[in-house]
């Protein structure tokens, strides 16, 4: 991770007057429907899609590009992304397995996977609650990789969460391009399809790997052992509105031989976690950022306190510094 420079909180009046940037264009409602029947379309069609195309993915301003091979098949992700420049890579997942397949290394790297789609991971579900935290409209329709789309706004009440914008084909309700934006407007992480084709005959030998990997060497770092903390000591004490925890578990982490508490909160959009651990005496950044996502980590006693997420660094540093053994 490359370190950051700590960043003040901003006034409020300064984050009202820029957060209106979000939605500085005019809103368009003729004909585009309700953003929360939007939502569960696009939750739907991302779950059951089977597509092909071309992806451009920006992050912290860097840019790269992937041919996305898409099928969902009796409830299981098949999948096959491939880096159009550099070093070749190769991604490959089946269900909740991943193969990150390095040529130049001649090395395979396993690696385990949850529901969550590769592109889309910081996608919104039909379930949000949208209220205290959040606004949600739809802005206009617009048009994406040569589809007709609707583009949806989701935009923070205060400082302590990013902004969204989803263009969404307007026949099947897929995420053509999505935005995650910052207080002043700023596009943080940009995915949009240059090109695609919904509703694409998938075969399995598309989604097989490009290369002969047989006598690649394969690495498969052992898992982290988890076990379900039933009366934490830990806790956070001033939680920006809205968050509230959704899991509590230790983890024992690859070659250590003390577990490291896990506090996960959510606000059913920004998700943030809290990791405890013993402190090893070595030395440690205070802040880091890749991308959108930041890192606060306090000394408390002896145990570090890191907070870590997809949210302004105003958001992990109040959670680190308000954690506390109860």
């Amino acid at each position: 991770m490359s370190r950051a420079q700590p960043q003040p909180l901003r006034s409020a009046a300064a984050f009202f007057a820029v957060c209106g940037m979000l939605l500085a264009v005019p809103v368009v409602q003729a004909e585009t429907g309700d953003p929360h029947e939007w939502l569960g379309r696009m939750t739907s069609a991302v779950e059951t899609t089977n597509y092909e195309g071309t992806v451009i993915r920006i992050t912290g301003g860097e840019a790269e590009a992937l041919k996305v091979l898409h099928t969902v098949d009796d409830g299981v992700i098949r999948e096959k992304l491939i880096a159009q420049e550099g070093d070749g890579l190769e991604i490959i997942r089946n269900g909740n397995e991943v193969h990150w397949i390095l040529p130049e290394r001649q090395s395979v790297l396993v690696e385990a996977w949850n529901d969550q789609s590769t592109l889309f991971s910081t996608l919104p579900s039909s379930d949000i609650q949208f209220g205290n935290e959040y606004d949600v409209m739809v802005v206009r329709e617009d048009r994406v990789a040569g589809h007709k789309t609707v583009l949806i706004a989701i935009r923070p009440h205060d400082e302590y969460r990013f902004g969204h914008r989803i263009w969404l084909d307007k026949g099947t309700g897929f995420p053509l391009q999505t935005q995650l934006i910052d207080a002043e407007g700023q596009v943080l992480v940009q995915v949009k399809f240059a090109e695609i084709t919904l509703d694409k005959k998938i075969l399995a030998s598309d989604l097989t790997p490009s290369y002969n990997i047989e006598n690649f060497k394969w690495y498969n770092p052992s898992r982290r052992e988890v076990t379900q903390v039933v009366d934490s000591p830990w806790g956070v004490d001033d939680l920006p509105v809205g968050f509230r925890m959704i899991s509590m578990h230790e983890e024992m982490l690859p070659g250590s031989e003390n577990a490291v508490a896990h506090l996960l909160f959510s606000d059913g959009l920004a998700n943030v976690s809290v990791f405890i651990a013993v402190h090893d005496g070595n030395n440690f950044a205070e802040t880091s950022n890749v991308g959108a996502s930041n890192s606060y980590s306090i000394l408390m006693d002896n145990y570090r306190v890191t907070a870590v997420g997809e949210v302004p660094p105003a958001t992990v540093e109040r959670f680190a510094m308000s954690t506390r053994s109860r």
